[in-house]
């Protein structure tokens, strides 16, 4: 059984390239299996999308820990112990990254021991679709280029039928195809490991009772939403040009969550331990001295 385990953020359309590589498997004449995982159901919020392909019936459910293929939407998941993106990278034949950075130098800086490998979706979607964040038919072709599943012409159909379930413009539909079929020609399939050598099996959890309080939804605790910054849910981050603002506190008065504050000269300073990135600033500001930068900080 082929496993594969899709990181990324709401708004990348990890869900979609999920069911990408199954419609390619099924196309194939494969049997699959895909779910999406999600944690706060917002633009911006980690989650990840599982597929299982294998020529039998898939009984196996529930999350992918030992995965042959990782894909990484946002390489500032990575350092994110929530997003989970290492768990059992050990295992993996290769995890794939949307990266402008060299392999090895992701592999060095996170301490990752499977195989590496990069490449820039975001500047291809960019140029194809006018935003780096519509990722679903870019990644979703990786995963099948990489797994060696099906001819370029199995690729770009499952794409066109994912997308066209999502009520897409045939003009939006094509660039996306486009993109799928750049990103599959530059890539080859890696040699998958077999799990069995490795001695690899996943885990039975059984699960235990639990008496009293702590076996029960209620709340005995304090919340801990002051040490999860939802500043690790931006796509892009607002930059404002201090030097051109005329300080007329739109960005101040607009921004939902408040991150946004003035200081004693009347100077908006954004909070980004707290931004999430919706870029309302952004776009209202007046004189369009606020800046939209892709978010490359690591957590």
């Amino acid at each position: 059984m082929l496993r594969v385990r899709f990181h990324g953020r709401g708004g990348h359309g990890i869900k979609t390239a999920s069911r990408i590589l199954g419609t390619a498997a099924f196309l194939s004449g494969l049997q699959a299996q895909d779910s999406p995982i999600y944690g706060a159901e917002r633009r911006g919020a980690a989650l990840a999308a599982l597929t299982r392909i294998d020529t039998q019936p898939i009984r196996e459910r529930g999350m992918v820990v030992d995965p042959d293929l990782i894909l990484v939407a946002d390489e500032t998941l990575i350092a994110d112990p929530a997003a989970g993106v290492l768990a059992g990278h050990e295992f993996a034949s290769a995890m794939f990254v949307n990266s402008s950075q060299a392999s090895l130098s992701l592999a060095n800086q996170y301490a990752i021991s499977c195989p590496v490998l990069t490449a820039d979706l975001t500047t291809v979607t960019t140029e194809l679709l006018g935003r780096g964040s519509a990722l679903s038919a870019a990644l979703g072709a990786a995963a099948c280029a990489l797994a060696g599943l099906g001819s370029l012409d199995v690729v770009l159909r499952a794409v066109r039928d994912e997308l066209a379930d999502l009520h897409l413009p045939t003009d939006v539909i094509d660039k996306n195809v486009e993109a799928a079929r750049r990103v599959c020609v530059s890539l080859t399939a890696v040699r998958l490991c077999d799990h069995a050598q490795q001695g690899s099996a996943s885990p039975m959890h059984v699960p235990a009772f639990i008496s009293g309080t702590e076996g029960v939804p209620v709340i005995s605790a304090l919340g801990n939403s002051r040490v999860r910054h939802t500043g690790s849910w931006r796509v892009f981050r607002p930059d404002i040009d201090l030097d051109a603002c005329t300080r007329c506190g739109i960005c101040f008065a607009l921004c939902p969550d408040g991150a946004i504050t003035l200081d004693a000269n009347a100077c908006p300073v954004i909070d980004y331990d707290n931004c999430k990135g919706c870029m309302i600033c952004y776009q209202e500001c007046p004189i369009h001295c606020i800046r939209e930068e892709k978010e490359v900080r690591a957590w």
